[in-house]
């Protein structure tokens, strides 16, 4: 894929995640959604489960699975249709995604021009403070603008 089109896909995501933004630091309910929801709505789990028509005692092992982590994201669905609510299931980055993308960019391109200066101090060919200052900006813009599959890669493999 071009560097544009990667561009341009950051760019409508991060429009999108916008949406989900105030859910960054929503908590889940202690006891999970599912039963939080039933009890506000004043259903007990005999009705949910003829709504979601299973038998009651799967409804207090789905509401346990829900709070373990354990549950399907297919359950999770049919679930919120039962309770009439629907089932949000969404990513949300700490940061924008163009900053991970910086950030990581300027961990790779450090690493690298450290490996050069190094080679080049071997050499006593050694950059001045400004060029290397101009030489990591360059080498970060560029791994942005391109965002090479190296950029995630371990540092190690580079």
């Amino acid at each position: 894929m071009n560097p544009h089109h990667k561009r341009l896909i950051q760019e409508q995501l991060q429009k999108t995640l916008e949406n989900f933004l105030c859910l960054r630091d929503a908590q889940r309910p202690a006891m999970g959604w599912l039963r939080a929801i039933r009890q506000a709505l004043g259903m007990s789990g005999r009705q949910f489960a003829k709504r979601l028509g299973v038998s009651a005692p799967w409804i207090s092992t789905l509401e346990k699975n829900e709070v373990a982590g354990s549950v399907t994201i297919k359950t999770m669905h049919q679930a919120a249709d039962a309770l009439d609510c629907v089932f949000v299931y969404a990513l949300v980055p700490r940061k924008e995604l163009g900053e991970i993308v910086r950030e990581r960019a300027i961990s790779l391109a450090k690493r690298k021009l450290a490996r050069v200066s190094h080679s080049m101090l071997l050499e006593a060919q050694q950059l001045s403070e400004e060029e290397e200052k101009r030489a990591f900006e360059s080498e970060v813009e560029e791994l942005i603008r391109d965002m090479p599959k190296k950029l995630w890669d371990d540092h190690d493999e580079i």
